[in-house]
């Protein structure tokens, strides 16, 4: 695991791994720098020099408490600027936020921006943080999980009870209050889509055809990049990556590996 210290004096740990063109990935909530990616993994680094950051909380990243998306957006550049070159970036969920940020931040080192399913801030409106709140104070972190996959992105709840009968939802509960601070802060950030309009990298905002669209910011911002794409992950929901490996890094590799005509 390696390590940059971001401007305000976080530190921000990543792994690396693989060979080829840079590629930063920013996990989203409920997963790490590893569980996120774990499936697709010997995949990308087949094609890519992979840079998979810890957010803050995670891996040998700082846990900070009170934290904004601005402010983990901002340790996503000191990656990309600790890779030393233009690269590729892709976001999931939450990540994809703060990939955005970074990517309008820093234009001239983002080659390809990848987005699965930016979560839009208004799904976790005071009463469902709240609820949260609740569980988190009382310790009963996998009902935490199981609240938030169910009442907000609304994942049926005979998909949640298998999930829990697998080996891949320990990690998810135990990723929980880190989590909480995520959606605390995204609770808090004041998403407005043409702010991104002057972005000029080419970017994939990918969907998942079996998830609520209406959860995430994919629409908002295709509207209003000037080169933007939807790509439609067939049969799969919010974690693509895992459920349907194969088929997730084919699609990323293909967009960002292609020429421009």
């Amino acid at each position: 695991m390696q390590r940059v210290t971001s401007p305000a004096g976080v530190s921000v740990s990543y792994d690396r791994y693989g060979d080829g063109p840079s590629l930063v990935l920013v996990h989203g909530a409920f997963s790490d720098h590893r569980t996120n990616w774990e499936f697709v993994k010997p995949l990308l680094e087949k094609q890519f020099t992979v840079y998979a950051m810890a957010r803050r909380g995670r891996g040998a990243t700082d846990a900070t408490e009170g934290h904004s998306l601005e402010d983990e957006s901002r340790d996503v550049v000191a990656v990309i600027q600790a890779v030393g070159e233009p690269v590729f970036l892709l976001g999931h969920s939450y990540g994809g936020q703060a990939a955005l940020a970074a990517a309008a931040a820093v234009p001239h080192r983002v080659r390809k921006l990848v987005l699965y399913e930016p979560a839009w801030p208004r799904i976790i409106g005071k009463e469902a943080l709240a609820r949260l709140e609740a569980l988190a104070q009382a310790g009963r972190w996998g009902d935490l999980a199981m609240t938030f996959f169910r009442d907000t992105l609304s994942v049926p709840v005979e998909e949640l009870e298998a999930l829990r009968a697998t080996a891949l939802w320990p990690p998810i509960v135990g990723d929980a209050e880190a989590s909480l601070g995520d959606l605390r802060a995204l609770s808090r950030y004041d998403f407005r889509a043409e702010r991104f309009r002057d972005l000029r990298m080419p970017v994939l905002l990918q969907i998942g055809t079996e998830s609520p669209r209406d959860l995430y910011v994919t629409d908002a911002l295709a509207s209003v990049l000037p080169d933007v794409r939807i790509g439609r992950l067939p049969g799969q929901a919010h974690e693509g990556m895992t459920t349907a490996p194969e088929v997730y890094a084919e699609a990323v590799s293909r967009f960002l590996l292609e020429r421009a005509d």
